[in-house]
């Protein structure tokens, strides 16, 4: 049974559910869930709640329409920006706009968060879920693309900078010059999605993948990100990456869930072959 803890009330437009430490929230903005500032605010706040909450260690967003995750941002969004040239000498913005800075605090999030597309995701969408830590999408139904340049503008909320982290260069161009939707298989190939599976396997595996995720400390899962993220910083050399790593791996080894959980494994026969044969996950059939 799933239920609504603690201070998470009054939103309108997310709806909000929370068991066995994963939240789950359900984007629900008819007609076209549009990104707009009413929704941006809800989830900003969602996020802040979730930062704070010690018992949510999963964070899954998706979506009530099936055929919509989020259709676009909202045009008016862009109402908010100076459109003037900028000087060449003119220094770059000091502080990030809100839509970056929302995405920045769902990337920094010490929470695992998944996101979980089915339907139209496009622009600021896009954009948004490429901060998730993880992303599955619906076969046949999900497609990802960037329609700006055929607008005359870019990409704003973030797009140019994540996309080519996750796809490279050569990809990230022809989804944002050709202006075309990609569907799921491809996003999947390509690396913008985690896997694309069939509607009726998606959110059945996200579930088990959330439920084990939330079964571990959440020292060690906020560590782990950190540690990932600390690998892809290229201002970091592999040797400072790995000085990092030691530092967190220390930090989880004073953790007394470690130490019983450790424990706990030797004793249930861990480094046997009995058990390690037992144990040993099930190849996935994708």
């Amino acid at each position: 049974m799933r239920v609504v803890l603690g201070s998470y009330q009054d939103y309108r437009l997310i709806r909000i559910s929370i068991a066995n430490g994963v939240c789950r929230a359900t984007i629900d903005h008819p007609p076209i869930n549009l990104l707009d500032m009413p929704l941006l605010t809800e989830i900003d706040r969602l996020l802040a709640e979730v930062a704070s909450d010690d018992g949510v260690r999963v964070l899954i967003v998706d979506s009530a329409d099936p055929q919509f995750f989020v259709a676009h941002a909202d045009v008016a969004l862009l109402g908010d920006l100076d459109g003037r040239p900028e000087s060449a000498d003119t220094a770059l913005h000091d502080e990030l706009s809100f839509f970056h800075a929302m995405t920045q605090r769902i990337r920094t999030l010490p929470q695992a968060t998944i996101a979980v597309l089915e339907g139209v995701c496009r622009g600021g969408g896009c954009e948004f879920v490429m901060a998730f830590d993880m992303r599955y999408a619906a076969l046949g139904t999900t497609v990802l693309g960037h329609p700006e340049v055929s607008l005359g503008i870019i990409p704003g909320g973030g797009g140019t900078q994540r996309l080519p982290r996750l796809v490279g260069r050569g990809r990230a161009l022809e989804v944002i010059l050709g202006c075309q939707d990609v569907d799921a298989a491809t996003a999947e190939a390509w690396g913008y999605l985690n896997r694309a599976l069939p509607a009726d396997e998606l959110r059945g595996f996200v579930d088990q993948l959330a439920a084990r995720i939330a079964s571990c400390p959440p020292t060690a899962i906020a560590a782990a990100k950190r540690a990932v993220d600390a690998a892809l910083d290229e201002r970091l050399d592999v040797v400072t990456g790995l000085r990092i790593k030691d530092q967190l791996l220390r930090e989880t080894l004073a953790e007394p869930a470690a130490r019983r959980r450790l424990q706990a494994i030797i004793d249930a026969g861990a480094q046997t072959r009995e058990f390690e044969l037992g144990a040993a996950p099930k190849p996935s059939a994708r």
